[in-house]
């Protein structure tokens, strides 16, 4: 039985300014904590109607990660934070890298590995991903493995073998144990991540049989979620959501929370 779920704001490479940042974490925290002391309870620990907690996690840009840590005690807010991506070595002569000892030791629980955005723009490989999402497991933090289809990959009803082979290859090594537990797959249809064209709920069901067949990870869904639609993921059975865009804005960042 699901016991808590997931909700992660991806910033990606927003906002531009570090009081702009600040300016949104605050308002994030201000509206979370009118929803619940309307809902009469402390800080962001919503519970829905079956009792479920709803556990909040911010990712932003490494820049920001430190001021906004620091700017979460000051609140004394318990959002947690997690980082967009690391690299697969713990230290060493490897200019412009950010290791995952790195990334905890900034105050992150959590990084996102293999997103769509770094497997198209940077050509990251299942192979890459799978080195970083170890090391984030050795090192003690909980990696988020993304993986999802292109259009052209659902429209010729290639969406199943693509997940096969992302999760064989992005879990390959890693025993789905006690270690599968330690990690979480985000489900991102490549064709909805930024186009406002979300992955019907029902359909996207079938991509979560699909991967719960295979693995007992939590798993998430993300792409182009909104609030009139963030609910309905969580119904299909998903353990909660990836969200990029709406997390930037945060009354409707607000609103998913609330509706879920």
């Amino acid at each position: 039985m699901r016991k808590e779920i997931l909700i992660i704001g991806n910033w990606k490479c927003n906002p531009l300014k570090l009081a702009q940042a600040q300016n949104l974490y605050r308002s994030i925290v201000s509206g979370l904590r009118k929803e619940a002391k309307e809902n009469r309870t402390k800080q962001h620990s919503f519970k829905t109607k079956n009792k479920e907690q709803v556990r909040i996690v911010i990712c932003p840009p490494f820049v920001y990660i430190n001021d906004l840590v620091a700017l979460n005690k000051k609140l004394g807010a318990n959002l947690e934070f997690g980082a967009q991506n690391c690299f697969w070595e713990e230290s060493g002569a490897y200019t412009g890298e950010i290791s995952p000892k790195m990334v905890k030791s900034l105050g992150c629980r959590y990084v996102i590995v293999g997103h769509s955005e770094r497997r198209l723009y940077f050509n990251e490989t299942n192979e890459i991903i799978n080195k970083k999402l170890k090391i984030s497991l050795r090192v003690g933090l909980t990696p988020i493995l993304c993986i999802g289809e292109s259009k052209k990959d659902e429209e010729t009803g290639k969406t199943e073998e693509i997940l096969k082979i992302q999760l064989q290859e992005g879990l390959k090594g890693v025993e789905n144990g006690k270690l599968v537990k330690n990690l979480i797959i985000a489900y991102e249809p490549v064709w909805a991540i930024g186009t406002g064209d979300f992955c019907d709920p029902e359909k996207a069901s079938k991509a979560l049989f699909f991967i719960r067949q295979r693995t007992n990870a939590k798993v998430l869904y993300g792409g182009s979620v909104n609030s009139k639609i963030a609910g309905e993921y969580l119904k299909v059975g998903f353990d909660g959501l990836l969200i990029g865009g709406a997390s930037l804005k945060a009354q409707e960042f607000i609103k998913i929370i609330k509706n879920v």
